[in-house]
Order: structure tokens, then sequence, then C-alpha cells
């Protein structure tokens, strides 16, 4: 695999693989991306199931919707999405990395920010923590949220392509998990 560069990052997005980037956004390496206005945060459960999730059965958490700004609370999770839109061919793996200011800052990454060679038609699913223990913090829709890095290889076989394969292409929010396949 190689890394794609800004010369072929912005034909990329010229060409609409990668949708809804400033100009300003594209780097030596790769992408700025931006926050999107839809966040989830875990839900109370109810009584009955005690809030025990079986990862096995396929199970998701509770998990609210919000419209943005959402103010993330020291410890609490939420799923964000990015403003982008991602449709990448089969020769284009890319990988999510926080932006060292936001880590800086006590925001975390759960580092599951892997885009296989055809997902496509979706932005990208965020999972960030407040690492703090006193402080709240902001998440804005548009403001920066990490950047993507894209690598180019040997373009992968149909039936491997996440365009078949995938369970998270052509969604254009933050989605809650679909249960562990």
């Amino acid at each position: 695999m190689s890394l794609i560069t800004h010369t072929e990052l912005v034909r990329m997005c010229e060409d609409g693989i990668i949708q809804g980037v400033k100009p300003e956004n594209i780097n030596g390496a790769s992408i700025d991306i931006a926050l999107g206005d839809t966040f989830y945060t875990e839900g109370y459960m109810s009584e009955t199931n005690a809030g025990v999730v079986d990862l096995a059965a396929k199970e998701s958490p509770h998990m609210i919707e919000y419209e943005g700004p959402l103010y993330l609370k020291p410890g609490q999770f939420c799923l964000a999405c990015s403003v982008e839109l991602f449709n990448l061919p089969d020769d284009v793996a890319a990988m999510f990395f926080l932006k060292s200011s936001l880590a800086r800052s006590g925001l975390d990454h759960l580092k599951a920010g892997w885009a296989d060679p055809g997902w496509h038609g979706s932005v990208l699913t965020l999972e960030y923590r407040n690492v703090l223990e006193r402080h709240t913090l902001i998440l804005r829709p548009g403001m920066k949220a990490g950047q993507m890095v894209f690598m180019r290889g040997e373009a992968v076989p149909e039936i491997a392509s996440y365009a078949v394969r995938g369970n998270y292409n052509n969604d254009l929010s933050a989605q809650p998990s679909k249960g562990a396949r």
C-alpha cells in the first residue's frame, strides 16, 4: 500500500470520492474532518434489562440522538459523525486519527476509524470519550474532529469489497452499533 498525498487527495475530492471537504482542510498527507450535527449518547436503561448488553447476541446499548452542540461530561461516551461523505473505490482504504490538540484537551477516540475499500455513500461515525475528570468538553457541529489518511493498494475482488460485505454503507448520519458481526 502507498500513502496518498496532497495532489491525489485534491483529485479525489474533485472526483467526488470524498465530498464536502473544504480546500483548506486538505493537508500534505491527510484530510481534516469536521463534525456533523448528529450525536448519540448512552441512554438510561429500563429496569427490565438493567443495562446489560450481550455483544455476542448482536445486542447494542441504548443510545439517544441529539442535535449539536453536545456537552460531553467527564467519562461520557458519544457517537458523532463527519460532515464529509466517502465513496471509496476498491483500491483505497482510509484510517481516522484524532487531532493531537483535541487529545491534549482530554478527548479520546476509540480507534475504530478504519474504512475498507468499497465503503461508500456514508459519513464517518466517530466514537469519542471525555477522559477528563473535572471538565465537560463541548463538541460543536463544523469543528475539526480529526483527520483521515488514505492508502492505495491492489483492488480487492468484488466479493471482498465493503461495497458488497459492509454493514455501514449509505449512512448519512452517525450510526449506533448494529451489533457485533
